[in-house]
C-alpha cells in the first residue's frame, strides 16, 4: 500500500470539526484483495491481535458491525480496514477517540483514510503500524506478488511494536494533574492548547488568556516558588507566623550535622535543603554515624543539607486553592505486606501488578521501584529484596510518602479538624502561593494540633492533584474545577471576539474594514491577512498570513483583544482552521479560482472548502444573499442568529429573513442616491450613503460597496453599536497604505493609475466594470497578468472577460512563473483577447511584471485610466509613485533605479520604508505611522 500524502488538520476541516489525520493511499493490485478474498484467517488473526475491533459498529451504529463488513460479501477494501485498525490502535494506548471514514479519491485504488487523533505524533504513528500489521497478515502467496525479494529475517514482531507504540504513546500523554485542569475547562467551554511536549498548556486566548503547568499557574508568584523551594526558608517563614514546625538547622559538613543533631535531640530527619519527590531524605536517624551517612545521601541532591527534629505520626499533603483548603489525604510510603513465602522483590512485582499503577505520573498510582535508594532503606533495616517478610508484617520501601516514588494515598478530607485546616490555608498564604501543597505530620488530623502537636514539614509550589482525584481510599475530589474557577470566576471571560472572512474575492479588504471599524469602537485587533499580520494597526509579521499558524500567533498575543482573520482555502486544505470556532464568520463569494489545486475541481467543491468557518461560528454567520452557493451554506450553520448581505433591496428571501426578525443588510436605491441599510428585529437602521465610503469611489466601485456591507453585518454581529460602525466606513479608505494592492488609486500623474490585485475572472470583471463607469478622457491601458498555477480555462476566461474594455492591453507574467515556461501565461492572454475581438495592434506582450508596468506608465498620456494588474503590487506601487511623467507630454522622463527608501512629495514628505510599508519619519524624526492611519 503506497502512501502518498499525510495531512495531519489540526482545527476544524473539510473532514471534521475536530483534529484529524488524512493518508491519502494507493492500493495498487491490493484493490483486487478485499477481506473477503483475504479470507477468514486474515480476518481472525487480525481480532486476535486487536480484539477491541470486535466492538467497531461501522456503519451498522452498532458493536461487531465492523467485523461484519470484513466477512459479509466480498467484505470491505484495506483502506477501510486501516481506518479502523488506526483508531483502535489508539484507543489501546490511552486515546478516546472513535471518528473515521473512508472515501475514494480519484484514480482507482486511490483512497483517502481519515480518522480522529488527540496527538498528532501519536496519530501519526497509529497509522503507520496499521499499515505494517496490515502488510504482516497477508496470506504468503500475496507477500511474495507483492515482495519477491523480501527477507524472512525481517520479520515483523507485532506485540513489541505494539508495546513500542504504548510506551511512546504514554510518554505524550500531559500528566493526570494536567490531564484533570484541562477537562475542568473544556467543561467551562475554555479553549486550551498544549504548548509543548510536557504540560505547558494555554487557556483562554488573547488579552484573557492564562496558563498552567500542572497545577502550577500563570498566576503564582516566581518568588513565592523559590521560597516553596528552600525549605529551610518555609522553615522560617512559617515559624515566624506562629505555624507548628520542626526545630531545623542548615549544615554544609558531616560534621555540622553530627553537632545539629546532638543539638536538636535525636531522632532527627536528614534532607536535601531543595531537592523533591523525596529524593535523599532520611528519617529516624538515631546515631551519629547514620548522620554522615545520611548527609552523604543528601548531598548527592543539594549542597546544603538539613537536619531537623523527627516529628512522629502520619504523613498528610493539605490541597489550598485561592484560600480555601480543599482536600486533604493520609499519604502511605510504599510497601509490601509480607506473607512469610515471597521474598521482598516478588511482593513488589505482585503490587505492580496493579493496573491502577504505571510509569512515572502517567497512572493513578506509580509502579514501586526497587532501585538503588530503595534497597539502602532495606539495608538500613538489615533487609534486601531477597528477604521473605514474615506473614502481616508491612515492610517500608522508602523513607517518604510520596506518590511519586510509588506511595498511596488515603482521603481524609472530612475529618480534618478545623484548626488544623485554617493552619494550612495560613501557611499557604505565608509563603505566597495561589495552589500550595501543606505536608503536616500528626498523629491524628482530627485533632487539633494544639493539643496533639504535630508539624509542618514543608510547602509545596506545584502541588500534584492525583491522590485527590483519585486516592487508593476514600472519597475523590474535584480540586481541579476550584483551580480553573480562580484563573476564571465565573462570568470573566476567557476568549476574544474572533471575526473569520472568507470567500474568492473581497477577503482582505472587508478584513481590513472590519478591523477598522473594531479598532475606531476602542478594541486592540490582531489582524490576519494575505499581506501579514497587523496588531493595533503596526505590521508584525510580513507575508500570507491567512492560514492556521497565523490565526494561533494572533490568538497567542496577549495584548490582542479582537481577532479579525482573513481565511482563505489554501490554510483549510493545508491544516484545517487554527481554532475551533470564531464568533461571527462571512462567505462573500464563491466563483472560479485555484480550481483544480489540492483536490479541488469545481466551485461546488470550493464552496464546501469555505463554509467551514460558517460551520463553526458561535453568534453570527453572514452569507451574501446574491450567491447562490453563499445561500446553501445556511443549512450548515450552527450560530445563534444568520445575517444577509443583499445588493438587490426586493430579494424575495432576504425580505422573508427581514419580516421573521432577522438581520440583513441592504443597498436600498433612493433619490439621492444608494444608502446601507441593517435591518434587525424588525428594524429599519439607516447607516450611510455608499458615496461618502471613501473606498467605494463615491459608490462606482461596487465591490467594495459590498465589502463595506459585510464588514458592518458582521460588526453588528459582534456587538459594535451603530455609529462605531459608521465612523469606522467613513474613514476607511483605498489608499496604499490601509489596503495594499486592493483598488489603490493614484492621481497624481496626468493620467490616472488603478493598482490591483485581481488575479481570477471575477475579479477581473469587476475591475473593468469599475473601469467602464469610472471612464477616461482618452484610452484606457491594462497591465495583464494571470498567476501560473490557474487553468488553462481560467487563464483563458480572464482574456475573454478582459475583452473591449481597453484600448492596449499589455501582457505579462507574474514575478513567479509556478511552474509555467517563460511566456505561456501572457501569449495564453494575447490568444484569448484575439479570439475574443480584440485588434493584434491593440495588445503588446512583455514577459517580465516590471518592465510591462514601466511601459504602460510611459504609453499613458494626459486625460487616460491604466489599470496594472499585479502581484508583486508593493513593487508595482513604488513604480508608479516613483514614475515621473513630462509636465508638457505626461510622457515619462525619469526612469532610475527604484531605492529601497523613496520620499513620498504627495505625501508631505514622508520617508517611506518600502519593505515594511511603513511611513518612517518625517523630516522631525517623529513616527507617524500611527497618526497617518488615524
Amino acid at each position: 500500500m503506497e502512501v502518498k500524502s499525510i495531512v495531519a488538520y489540526q482545527g476544524p476541516n473539510i473532514h471534521a470539526h475536530f483534529p484529524v489525520i488524512r493518508y491519502t493511499i494507493d492500493l495498487g493490485v491490493l484493490e483486487e484483495w478485499p477481506t473477503g478474498r483475504l479470507g477468514q484467517g486474515f480476518i481472525d488473526c487480525l481480532l486476535g491481535y486487536l480484539p477491541g475491533l470486535r466492538q467497531h459498529g461501522c456503519s451498522y451504529k452498532a458493536p461487531g458491525g465492523f467485523v461484519r463488513r470484513m466477512c459479509e460479501g466480498e467484505g470491505t477494501w484495506l483502506g477501510h480496514v486501516m481506518e479502523h485498525v488506526a483508531i483502535e490502535l489508539q484507543k489501546v494506548a490511552g486515546s478516546d477517540v472513535s471518528f473515521g471514514k473512508t472515501r475514494a479519491a480519484g484514480p482507482c485504488g486511490h483512497y483517502d483514510i481519515v480518522y480522529e487523533y488527540l496527538d498528532e505524533d501519536v496519530g501519526r504513528q497509529a497509522g503507520d503500524l496499521s499499515l505494517a500489521l496490515l502488510e504482516h497478515l497477508f496470506p504468503e502467496d500475496l507477500k511474495l506478488k507483492l515482495k519477491p525479494e523480501r527477507n524472512s529475517d525481517d520479520e515483523f514482531d507485532f506485540e513489541h511494536e505494539l508495546d513500542e507504540f504504548i510506551r511512546y504513546a504514554r510518554s505524550c500523554d500531559a500528566g493526570p494533574s494536567t490531564a484533570a485542569l484541562v477537562s475542568a475547562a473544556m467543561k467551562r467551554a475554555i479553549p486550551c492548547t498544549r504548548l509543548n511536549r510536557g504540560s505547558l498548556i494555554r487557556l483562554g486566548c488573547g488579552r484573557f488568556q492564562k496558563s498552567i503547568k500542572a497545577s502550577l499557574t500563570s498566576e503564582t508568584r516566581q518568588i513565592a516558588v523559590d521560597l516553596a523551594s528552600d525549605k529551610g526558608e518555609t522553615n522560617r517563614i512559617l515559624r515566624d507566623a506562629g505555624l507548628p514546625v520542626p526545630r531545623q538547622r542548615k549544615v554544609y559538613s558531616a560534621r555540622d550535622a553530627v553537632h545539629s543533631a546532638e543539638q536538636i535531640g535525636y531522632p532527627v530527619v536528614i534532607k536535601p535543603l531543595d531537592s523533591n519527590h523525596g529524593q535523599g531524605v532520611s528519617v529516624q536517624v538515631t546515631t551519629s554515624e547514620q548522620v554522615e551517612l545520611a548527609f552523604e545521601r543528601a548531598q548527592e541532591y543539594s549542597e546544603a543539607v538539613l537536619v531537623e527534629s523527627y516529628i512522629p505520626g502520619s504523613d498528610y499533603r493539605m490541597l489550598v486553592v485561592n484560600d480555601q483548603l480543599l482536600a486533604v489525604a493520609r499519604r502511605i510510603p510504599a510497601h509490601v505486606l509480607g506473607d512469610g513465602v515471597h521474598t521482598i522483590e516478588e511482593l513488589v512485582e505482585e503490587v505492580n501488578k496493579d493496573p491502577r499503577r504505571g510509569v512515572g505520573h502517567e497512572n493513578v498510582l506509580t509502579r514501586v521501584e526497587l532501585d538503588g535508594m530503595a534497597e539502602r532503606f532495606l539495608a538500613d533495616k538489615g533487609y534486601g529484596p531477597a528477604t521473605v517478610p514474615e506473614p502481616g508484617e508491612i515492610v517500608y520501601l522508602c523513607a517518604t510518602a510520596n506518590l511519586s516514588t510509588g506511595g498511596t494515598a488515603i482521603d481524609v478530607t472530612d475529618s480534618v479538624h478545623p484548626d488544623n485546616r485554617a493552619m494550612a490555608v495560613r501557611a499557604i498564604r505565608a509563603i505566597g502561593l495561589d495552589v500550595g501543597g501543606a505536608d503536616f505530620i500528626t498523629t491524628d488530623i482530627s485533632a487539633s494540633y494544639r493539643e496533639t502537636g504535630g508539624a509542618m514539614c514543608e510547602v509545596n509550589a506545584c502541588p500534584g492533584l492525583r491522590m485527590h482525584l483519585a486516592p487508593a481510599e476514600g472519597m475523590p475530589r474535584d480540586v481541579a474545577g476550584p483551580i480553573i474557577d480562580m484563573l476564571f470566576p465565573p462570568g470573566a471571560p476567557s476568549t476574544i471576539p474572533i471575526a473569520s472572512i472568507t470567500g474568492t474575492n473581497g477577503k482582505t479588504t472587508t478584513s481590513r474594514m472590519l478591523a477598522h471599524i473594531m479598532k475606531v469602537a476602542g478594541y486592540t485587533v490582531g489582524l490576519g491577512t494575505t499581506d501579514g499580520i497587523y496588531v493595533d494597526g503596526l505590521l508584525t509579521v510580513k507575508g500570507d498570513m491567512t492560514g492556521m499558524t497565523s490565526a494561533r500567533m494572533i490568538l497567542a498575543d496577549p495584548a490582542v483583544d479582537a481577532a479579525v482573520l482573513e481565511t482563505a482555502r489554501g490554510g483549510l486544505l493545508r491544516r484545517g482552521l487554527g481554532y475551533p470556532e470564531c464568533s461571527v464568520a462571512g462567505c462573500l463569494n464563491v466563483t472560479a479560482d485555484h480550481l483544480g489545486l489540492r483536490g479541488v475541481e469545481t466551485v461546488e467543491q470550493m464552496a464546501e472548502v469555505k463554509r467551514i468557518v460558517i460551520e463553526v461560528a458561535k453568534e453570527m454567520a453572514v452569507l451574501n444573499a446574491d450567491d447562490a452557493l453563499c445561500l446553501k451554506m445556511a443549512d450548515h450553520s450552527h450560530a445563534n442568529r444568520l445575517g444577509y448581505v443583499t445588493m438587490n433591496a426586493a430579494h424575495p428571501l432576504v425580505n422573508e429573513h427581514v419580516q421573521a426578525g432577522g438581520v440583513a443588510v441592504v443597498l436600498e436605491e433612493q433619490i439621492n442616491g444608494h444608502m446601507v441599510c441593517l435591518w434587525d428585529s424588525g428594524h429599519r437602521f439607516p447607516l450611510l450613503w455608499t458615496h461618502v465610503i471613501p473606498a467605494t469611489v463615491h459608490g462606482l466601485a461596487l465591490h467594495n460597496v459590498q465589502n463595506a456591507m459585510f464588514a458592518a453585518a458582521l460588526a453588528h454581529g459582534l456587538g459594535i453599536d451603530l455609529e462605531s460602525i459608521r465612523r469606522g466606513l467613513r474613514t476607511f479608505d483605498n489608499t496604499f497604505l490601509q489596503t495594499p494592492g486592493r483598488l489603490n488609486i493614484y492621481d497624481q500623474h496626468p493620467f490616472r493609475v488603478i493598482l490591483d490585485y485581481a488575479h481570477n475572472p471575477a475579479a477581473v470583471k469587476t475591475m473593468c466594470g469599475l473601469v467602464d463607469r469610472l471612464g477616461a478622457e482618452r484610452a484606457k491601458i491594462v497591465s495583464l497578468t494571470v498567476p501560473g498555477d490557474r487553468r488553462d480555462e481560467d487563464i483563458l476566461e480572464i482574456g475573454r472577460v478582459a475583452a473591449g474594455h481597453f484600448e492596449h492591453y499589455i501582457c505579462h507574467r507574474d514575478s513567479d512563473s509556478r511552474g509555467r515556461d517563460h511566456l505561456e501565461v501572457p501569449e495564453m492572454l494575447r490568444e484569448s483577447l484575439r479570439k475574443n475581438g480584440v485588434g493584434a495592434e491593440q495588445i503588446e506582450v512583455i514577459a517580465d511584471e516590471q518592465t510591462a508596468n514601466q511601459s504602460a506608465l510611459e504609453m499613458a498620456g494626459p486625460g487616460d485610466l491604466l489599470l496594472l494588474l499585479s502581484e508583486d503590487y508593493t513593487r508595482a506601487w513604488e513604480q508608479i509613485v516613483r514614475f515621473r511623467p513630462n509636465p508638457q507630454t505626461g510622457h515619462a522622463i525619469d526612469s532610475r533605479p527604484i531605492p529601497a527608501k523613496i520620499r513620498l512629495d504627495d505625501l508631505g514628505g514622508f520617508e517611506w520604508d518600502s519593505s515594511s510599508m511603513e511611513i518612517i519619519r518625517d523630516e522631525r524624526g517623529v513616527r507617524l505611522a500611527r497618526e497617518i492611519e488615524d
